[in-house]
């Protein structure tokens, strides 16, 4: 981690959603490394201080939000912890997000609730929470993550890929709202990537890990899944000043899947 005698003396504060597992975890341990105090906010207890023990172990600054990102208190929670320990939010990773498979015909309102409760209300509630203190700051960044899923379609996925796509809609709203009050509005969308999520979900059917990495060869033009890490670094980058005139963006992280739609 850098220390306090670095560019950032003054440290940045980021919130990232879904922090405590995946491309969350990693976000946020990327954002920390970079000097940035972290809001690690997530719907797991346990998840959430195992990211914040890493964080801090490494001498870090961290502080749990546990709570449900579809219930707009849970959002409002994160930020005053942010404001109340820190005085400013300076970037949002609004990452949170479900996945229920299915067919349209196959799905039922529970499902409907679930997905756009997490995905895109979730989504909006995050960035509701963080514009006021960034429009006063005069600077802020919101990086959504979206999904490869919103621009290509994809089988058996009709309500996660609707979502998807809506979060790429509004940040698209959000970044010609704000932009006037200095504002960065980006969403990445990533391909194929190895997460705890689908690590534990393989492990059910009796897929190991090593199993589960044979079974991406091959995807995309690089012939391979991502790593969380990887998906972290190009979120570092829209998030940061390195990316100071980059907004109402979307950045896809597929490997080159978009490319041609398929496997190499």
């Amino acid at each position: 981690m850098k220390n306090s005698n670095d560019a950032l003396s003054v440290h940045k504060v980021a919130i990232i959603t879904g922090a405590g597992a995946g491309i969350g975890k990693a976000c946020a341990l990327r954002f920390a490394q970079e000097g940035y105090h972290i809001v690690v906010a997530d719907m797991s207890e346990q998840a959430v201080e195992q990211s914040c023990k890493l964080i801090n172990d490494e001498g870090g600054a961290s502080i749990a939000c546990v709570g449900d990102i579809s219930k707009e208190e849970t959002s409002r929670r994160m930020s005053n912890l942010a404001m109340e320990s820190w005085g400013r939010i300076d970037a949002l990773v609004a990452n949170a997000g479900v996945q229920i498979g299915g067919e349209l015909l196959q799905s039922n309102e529970e499902d409907w609730d679930r997905i756009l409760g997490v995905n895109l209300k979730g989504v909006a509630y995050s960035c509701k929470s963080v514009l006021p203190a960034m429009i006063e700051q005069k600077n802020g960044s919101i990086v959504m993550i979206s999904s490869i899923n919103a621009l290509i379609g994809s089988a058996g996925m009709a309500i996660y890929d609707a979502s998807k796509a809506a979060i790429l809609a509004l940040m698209r709203n959000l970044a010609v709202e704000y932009g006037s009050r200095t504002v960065r509005v980006n969403a990445i969308c990533p391909g194929n990537t190895i997460t705890d999520y689908h690590i534990n979900r393989m492990a059910e059917r009796g897929v190991d890990e090593q199993q589960l990495r044979e079974m991406t060869n091959g995807y995309a033009l690089l012939g391979r899944a991502a790593e969380p890490a990887e998906i972290a670094n190009a979120v570092f980058f829209l998030a940061s000043d390195q990316a100071s005139f980059i907004t109402g963006q979307t950045l896809l992280v597929d490997g080159g899947f978009s490319v041609t739609g398929g496997t190499r």
